[in-house]
């Protein structure tokens, strides 16, 4: 049952033939089993969970059924605001803060009639290091191998069973990465589609709140319930929120997926590079046209923007406590924020400009397609020690293993990250496709195409 999906499960709820409160117990037990090793919860909130699940069954047995998330037990990354509930960041220094507010994305989650199993893990402030003082959530495919950055308990739970969808968040890469190296679906949307009031920021222009589930269709479902306009968040969009789901049925036939060959293989261990191609393949077997494209050649020096601008307006974020509470944390976001106080209006303005000729050169390479394909990382889950995690920012830290992610935070542009394969170790692969702004509907759509026709989102890891 825990491995179930919410497109599974909401029918048999909706009907009484499965109990919220007996579904949501099941899920408290399995953590309580294994979550003590895999350290993705940094709360769990038993008591109200049971609480909303007992609210839920009593209104779905009352014929107020409020839609595919009624009454599934859901998890949020520990950046979103729980009113009376601790909301950490990650971090220290804010480890005895209870906010008196929701996130915008928690009230809407409530509002759908999910189930909050509570908060978590991450990396401190959604960057990439942890803070000494916070767990590190294990990657449940293989013990001290990595989780991924920064939604790492996100994708933790997600593919452990420990949640039927989660909450992440993405500035470069962090819902995509750990996604993929736990074998999920990971959405990030379109810059402005979810609301971000009540999230902590690491870098307001870059930040990305989005879903993690184990389909495609789920990944949809989810992403329904949080978007749309917010006052209380004036960057989200004034458009409609469309129908998730309405691509389902469509298939792929005739879709025009751009897929630049070099960029997507070389430099790649090979059994990584043959799962994606050989997932392109499999859209042009379901008639999907593969179109021969070109990332700009601007990519590689853009990459080196990227830590500019995050950790510029990472330190604006973090103004009210850093360098006030500077022993409080961790290395690597200490000497972020040191380097992002460093950088002067001039470094970032000409970040910026990178930053532009970069989105401006992905609009040319898609200007000709509805979908761009590669890699959702330049690698797959390794090995990883908690001194290394702990520490300070590696000396041979390359902003171009972020080329498949960094570009779509720029841009704002929407993606959707599928797992595709296992490498030679027995890792998860992970595939990515690329829409234009609001395409949301179609990349739910492609995924679910291609699931219908592969099995790898149903493996799972050993726990």
């Amino acid at each position: 049952m825990h491995y179930k999906t919410i497109f599974e499960l909401a029918p048999l709820i909706e009907s009484g033939q499965l109990s919220p409160v007996e579904l949501t117990r099941s899920q408290l037990v399995r953590i309580d089993n294994i979550d003590g090793h895999l350290k993705a919860y940094a709360t769990v909130t038993a008591d109200l969970a049971i609480e909303q699940a007992k609210i839920a069954e009593q209104e779905i047995a009352d014929g107020n059924y409020r839609g595919k998330l009624h009454g599934i037990p859901i998890a949020v990354k520990d950046l979103c605001n729980t009113a009376g509930i601790k909301t950490m960041g990650g971090s220290a220094v804010f480890a005895d803060n209870v906010p008196d507010h929701d996130a915008t994305v928690v009230t809407k989650l409530r509002e759908a009639g999910a189930v909050s199993l509570g908060k978590l893990n991450m990396t401190e402030g959604a960057m990439s290091g942890y803070n000494p003082k916070l767990q590190i959530p294990e990657n449940p495919w293989r013990k001290s191998h990595w989780a991924g950055s920064s939604s790492s308990g996100s994708g933790s739970a997600t593919a452990a069973g420990l949640a039927y969808g989660t909450l992440g968040s993405d500035t470069g890469g962090s819902i995509r990465h750990p996604a993929a190296v736990c074998g999920t679906v990971g959405l990030k949307p379109t810059w402005g589609r979810v609301s971000r009031f009540g999230v902590m920021d690491l870098a307001q222009s870059l930040d990305h709140v989005g879903p993690l589930t184990r389909s495609s269709t789920d990944a949809g479902i989810v992403l329904q319930a949080i978007s749309g306009l917010d006052p209380s968040d004036p960057t989200t969009l004034t458009h409609e929120v469309p129908d998730m789901l309405s691509a389902i049925a469509k298939g792929v036939k005739g879709l025009k997926i751009g897929w630049d060959e070099d960029y997507s293989t070389v430099g790649m261990e090979p059994s990584f590079a043959k799962a994606v191609a050989d997932g392109v393949k499999v859209m042009e077997s379901l008639g999907a046209e593969i179109v021969p494209v070109k990332m700009p050649e601007i990519m590689r020096e853009a990459m080196a923007a990227w830590p500019i601008i995050c950790s510029s307006e990472a330190a604006a974020a973090h103004a009210d406590t850093y360098p006030s509470r500077a022993n409080e944390y961790g290395p690597f976001l200490r000497e972020w924020l040191e380097n992002g106080n460093a950088h002067t209006a001039t470094d970032y303005a000409n970040a910026h400009s990178l930053r532009l000729a970069m989105n401006g050169g992905l609009r040319i390479t898609m200007r000709d397609i509805d979908v761009l394909t590669g890699p959702s990382t330049a690698k797959a889950s390794y090995p990883v020690t908690s001194d290394s995690l702990y520490g300070p920012i590696p000396s041979d830290r390359d902003p171009w293993d972020s080329r498949f992610t960094v570009p779509f935070d720029f841009s704002g542009l929407p993606t959707i990250s599928l797992p595709c394969g296992l490498d030679n170790n027995g890792m998860p692969v992970s595939l990515q496709f690329s829409g234009h702004h609001l395409s949301e509907p179609m990349l739910v759509g492609a995924g679910h195409a291609f699931e219908q026709a592969t099995d790898f989102h149903n493996l799972h890891p050993p726990v």
